[in-house]
């Protein structure tokens, strides 16, 4: 695919879609997940202060009772991450009681370190480290022997690891990515699926453009689309449009020649049958005449012919028959005429106007050479991906060749450079007119033989 074609365009847009968007949705996602989780080990550390609260701040106890462990069992190993504390505060009350996994080490307290309450729970929340140097959540409730004020307040402290909840978060994070990733490679198959099959249509009209254009095919059929029946139908009515006016030209151009023939064959049988030079000079004239009128009608037959779609014609199937009736004519030069033509050559014309330009240039080098003619044909690769495949035609030969100078003026309608040779000097007018209407062109250069070298560029299939 072209960096230009809808398709990449389609193809980009959506990749530029789905990766600003499923970035910002793993983002949301994962923000959600650990406020979720975040609220789910908070929720499970308030209730653990609360239990511990209720037990150990009995009614009609003098101190703190050592809460029994019921609620969670890494209480009872050293350094575990799980601790609780419940200290006095004020200079007043009991000893400090500690959990087995909290051993001689104590816990900061949020109150004494300025932290305000939470105005929902009135609980006070801080990340601290805990005493074997990993992180720990916090969280602090105080109260009084009995819930009763008056008495000496106490804070109780539990304590969880936060390393809990980062690899919670971390493990979620990864298979978020990964699905993710997933996901978006998945959509990206989808959408690249999606535009090959939804562009599949316009392929099918190139290559049936192709098709008529190579004479497979006269019109655009078969089902399409209804958003791309509207172009079928307007293409079909372009060809048959092209094919009436080159029809109303061949009509036209028919009619002017039949029109201008007669009179000119009168004007000239009646300027011959009168005596002196008046009637050898309207004689002459009436041939300019005639060889102009010839010239532009033939010209316009070109243009008529060019004008259709679809003509193909194989160039093989041209250069065979015109070797061997040269090779005849020429039989007393003993003119040897090599051919290197692939048999897949195939011009993108009529077949007519290829014998017409490869006869005057075969013709014209047997007639100058020795004994030697060299045609060459090879198919050049279009110059761009639209573009028509070129036809590329070389006829050399051993003669004497032309200077740049009589290069330069020959081909010129009429001029002729030898006057020993028969012909009109009209051949390679009409061969460069014929490669122009075309889009074509013919260049003389020297060629490796010594003679001159003719070459021929033309549209190829």
């Amino acid at each position: 695919m072209r960096l230009d074609s809808i398709a990449v365009r389609l193809i980009a847009a959506s990749m530029a879609w789905t990766v600003i968007v499923l970035p910002l949705a793993g983002y949301l996602i994962y923000q959600l997940y650990r406020a979720d989780v975040q609220e789910s080990f908070d929720s499970q550390l308030q209730k653990l202060v609360t239990a511990i609260t209720v037990d150990s701040m009995a009614e009609g106890a003098s101190s703190p009772l050592p809460p029994p462990n019921r609620y969670e069992p890494l209480f009872e190993f050293t350094h575990s991450g799980w601790y609780w504390q419940i200290q006095p505060i004020d200079g007043q009350g009991g000893p400090t009681l500690r959990s087995a996994s909290l051993a001689t080490a104590a816990l900061p307290s949020p109150l004494q370190l300025g932290y305000p309450p939470d105005p929902d729970t009135n609980m006070r929340w801080r990340n601290d480290v805990g005493p074997d140097g990993r992180s720990v959540r916090i969280v602090e409730v105080i109260n009084t022997l009995g819930h009763e004020d008056g008495k000496p307040r106490y804070s109780i402290i539990v304590a969880g690891p936060s390393a809990w909840l980062e690899a919670s978060v971390a493990t979620f994070r990864t298979r978020l990515s990964l699905a993710l990733a997933v996901a978006g490679l998945a959509l990206l198959a989808l959408m690249v699926f999606q535009i090959r099959f939804g562009l599949a249509p316009l392929q099918r009209v190139e290559q049936a453009l192709a098709q008529i254009r190579s004479g497979e095919a006269s019109r655009l059929e078969g089902d399409v689309p209804a958003e791309i029946e509207p172009l079928r139908d307007e293409l079909n009515a372009l060809i048959q449009s092209n094919e009436d006016i080159v029809e109303r030209a061949r009509t036209q151009v028919g009619n002017l020649a039949h029109g201008l023939k007669t009179p000119l064959a009168v004007i000239t049988n009646e300027a011959r049958s009168a005596k002196g030079p008046l009637g050898a000079k309207v004689v002459e004239q009436a041939q300019i005449m005639s060889d102009q009128v010839q010239h532009y009608l033939e010209r316009a037959r070109i243009a008529a012919r060019v004008g259709v779609v679809g003509r193909v014609t194989s160039v093989r199937d041209v250069v065979d028959p015109l070797v061997r009736a040269l090779e005849r004519i020429h039989a007393d030069k003993a003119i040897r005429i090599s051919v290197q033509c692939p048999p897949a050559a195939m011009f993108q014309g009529e077949k007519h106007d290829l014998e017409e330009m490869l006869g005057n240039l075969l013709d014209n080098a047997c007639k100058w050479s020795k004994e030697r003619v060299r045609l060459s044909v090879e198919t050049a690769p279009a110059p761009t991906r639209t573009g028509r495949r070129r036809l590329k035609i070389t006829i050399e030969d051993d003669g004497p060749g032309l200077n740049a100078d009589q290069r330069a003026r020959i081909g010129k309608r009429g001029l002729r450079l030898d006057e020993t040779k028969p012909g009109s000097g009209l051949g390679l007018s009409i061969v460069i007119d014929l490669a122009q209407s075309y889009r074509g062109g013919l260049t003389l250069t020297e060629a490796p033989l010594g003679g001159l070298k003719a070459s021929l560029d033309l549209p190829a299939i």
